[in-house]
């Protein structure tokens, strides 16, 4: 957006770009010259402009017709002519600079035409009925998306409402939050000549908003240079020790990553393993990371191991060899491909030790699961291609809403207000990591680290669990408020009671936003009564069963407990009171002077 937009001539901060990437250099849009720019094009070949951009799409789609790219060029050209950066640039340099950074990440065609029509119908007299006229109802949506993003307000006062009009302006196509981290990325490129004041104020809605939104949709290739963009501008100083850090061990020499991939190699062509081996330098905000939790860094924390591969199954042979013929480090092992991650990423990551101690991070994944894993969401493709295969079972009906957006629309529908809804959302794009915990079925449950049984349960039941009355973590009865494990198998002890309602304790150890907002909902909708309601004979209870009312273990318990001719407890029994009905839970047999606890609970035996 030309409001973000300044002289990308003006060197900004050092990133490690020049360390990591051999392929197809930058394109400086501003060496093409004004004539290629403004000049007019035949209409049977490309303009000179976008041929750059043609090419990369060529690159992963092949068959393309890039005739509508031409055509788009050709009124964003002329719709922005006259139109400067703050630079002194021609504007038209902005888009093409956007969807050349979408076309290089395998974005289709579609994508590509509303990225170079993204900013025509703010910015110019251009209008969403001649998009629709020229291009088509889906890139007229996609432009109109865009276009209701840029009207969002970043300041902090509008924070509350600022994912609900974004998600209202991307709507169930997750397209235009990719072509808005494009033009972010591109202005944090060329944040150069901005007064220091406003660099840190766009890196800060950057670091707090559209990072956290392309870890989500999977698109690491932006998340990364984000990173680093943001990390140069908001910690100088700590940016240049690191960055100190990567040129002073890369003039070392002896780089142990390059020993190790040759012994990775040697290993793999025995045993007749068709792979790709290569070092994958860490960026600069990975290698800040490293050196806080490690202190001193060894040559092999500089990168990581990549082994790409053509078929799933050879990623675990690959793995079976190098856990044979090298020591593997087997508290690093996770495996991505049985169970993805929320926002589709799929790898094996180990890692395997010298005799020397030094010990390598390995990923190992197919070339499409890397693909994926740059391109999140963008990698998949256009879901309306007419002829398109159903999909198969299990598999996504629709790529551009992926489980997390999915998520996201409905929990701001089901927010009762709209400060709920931003404080919980702002909860779970704080959690930059994940576990995985089973259910017996076999099935899988991702959550943020420090979830508890609530949230599996909400997780794995919806609203459904507000009858859920206790949990077995790996065959153990547990709280509701235990906090899980990665690996932990949970069984979810529902009760039989359809009147069953959550407890306001719940909020205390609900940490993702689905456990949260089914809650507060719930809450909302049955207030508390006001103590003058309360029936005047009504049982004393102490507040026992309240307080109890999240911590339910027996009452999981009694839920398997042997039938028997044992009384039927009065409604909100409450031990050490009298007259209360009490049963033993089946899972035990105390005798004096074992100690035992008491708890409430709902519904019938």
């Amino acid at each position: 957006m030309s409001a973000e937009a300044t002289n990308p001539a003006t060197p900004g901060p050092v990133t490690p770009g020049a360390y990591r990437r051999k392929g197809r250099p930058r394109i400086d849009l501003r060496r093409l010259g004004r004539a290629a720019l403004l000049g007019p094009a035949a209409r049977d070949r490309l303009p000179d402009a976008i041929g750059h951009v043609a090419e990369a799409h060529r690159a992963h789609h092949p068959d393309a017709d890039l005739e509508p790219l031409r055509r788009a060029y050709v009124l964003a050209e002329s719709s922005h002519r006259g139109q400067m950066r703050k630079s002194g640039e021609p504007y038209i340099t902005h888009p093409l600079a956007v969807t050349l950074i979408l076309a290089e990440l395998g974005a289709e065609t579609t994508t590509l035409t509303a990225s170079l029509l993204h900013d025509t119908v703010e910015d110019t007299e251009v209008t969403l009925d001649q998009v629709r006229a020229e291009f088509g109802e889906e890139v007229c949506y996609l432009v109109d998306g865009v276009t209701k993003l840029e009207k969002v307000d970043y300041g902090a006062a509008a924070e509350p409402e600022t994912f609900r009009k974004m998600l209202v302006a991307t709507g169930n196509d997750v397209r235009v939050m990719s072509i808005k981290l494009a033009d972010r990325l591109h202005n944090m490129r060329t944040l150069g000549v901005m007064r220091k004041e406003k660099q840190e104020r766009i890196a800060k809605v950057t670091r707090d908003v559209l990072i956290p939104l392309a870890e989500r949709l999977g698109v690491q290739a932006l998340k990364t240079e984000l990173e680093d963009l943001v990390f140069a501008i908001l910690h100088p100083e700590e940016y240049e020790r690191t960055r100190e850090l990567i040129v002073g061990n890369a003039a070392n020499g002896g780089d142990p990553l390059t020993e190790i991939v040759e012994n990775v190699r040697t290993v793999l062509r025995e045993a007749g393993l068709q792979a790709e081996v290569l070092i994958r330098p860490r960026h600069f905000v990975s290698v800040h990371r490293v050196s806080r939790k490690r202190g001193r860094m060894r040559g092999s924390d500089f990168g990581r191991l990549l082994v790409l591969v053509n078929e799933d199954a050879d990623c675990y042979g690959v793995l079976g060899e190098l856990h044979t013929c090298l020591t593997p480090v087997v508290s690093e092992f996770k495996d991505f491909i049985a169970v993805p991650k929320f926002n589709l990423y799929q790898s094996l990551h180990t890692a395997v030790a010298r005799e020397d101690g030094e010990v390598a991070e390995v990923l190992i994944r197919t070339h499409q699961m890397h693909k994926v894993a740059e391109a999140g969401v963008i990698a998949l493709g256009n879901p309306y291609t007419p002829g398109a295969d159903d999909p198969a079972e299990g598999e996504r009906a629709d790529p551009t809403r992926p489980g997390w957006l999915s998520r996201l629309l409905d929990w701001q529908e089901a927010a009762p207000d709209t400060d709920t809804f931003w404080s919980t959302l702002r909860e779970d794009l704080a959690q930059d990591k994940e576990i995985t915990v089973f259910r017996p079925d076999g099935g899988a449950l991702g959550l943020p680290e420090g979830a508890s049984c609530v949230d599996a349960a909400y997780a794995q039941y919806g609203e459904d669990a507000h009858a859920c009355i206790g949990a077995r973590v790996n065959g153990r009865l547990a709280t509701l408020s235990t906090v899980l494990k990665d690996g932990d198998t949970v069984q979810l002890l529902m009760g039989q009671d359809p009147a069953s309602e959550p407890s306001r304790e719940w909020l205390e150890h609900a940490h993702t936003p689905a456990a949260r907002i089914a809650i507060q909902r719930w809450l909302a909708a049955h207030p508390s009564p006001s103590p003058s309601e309360e029936p005047a004979d009504g049982p004393a209870t102490d507040g026992f069963a309240e307080r109890f009312a999240a911590d339910p273990a027996a009452e999981g318990a009694a839920r398997f407990a042997p039938e028997g001719p044992a009384a039927r407890p009065a409604a909100n029994a409450v031990v050490d009171q009298p007259g209360a009905s009490v049963r033993l839970a089946g899972c035990c047999t105390p005798v004096p002077p074992d100690e035992i606890t008491g708890f409430a609970v709902r519904g019938e035996w």
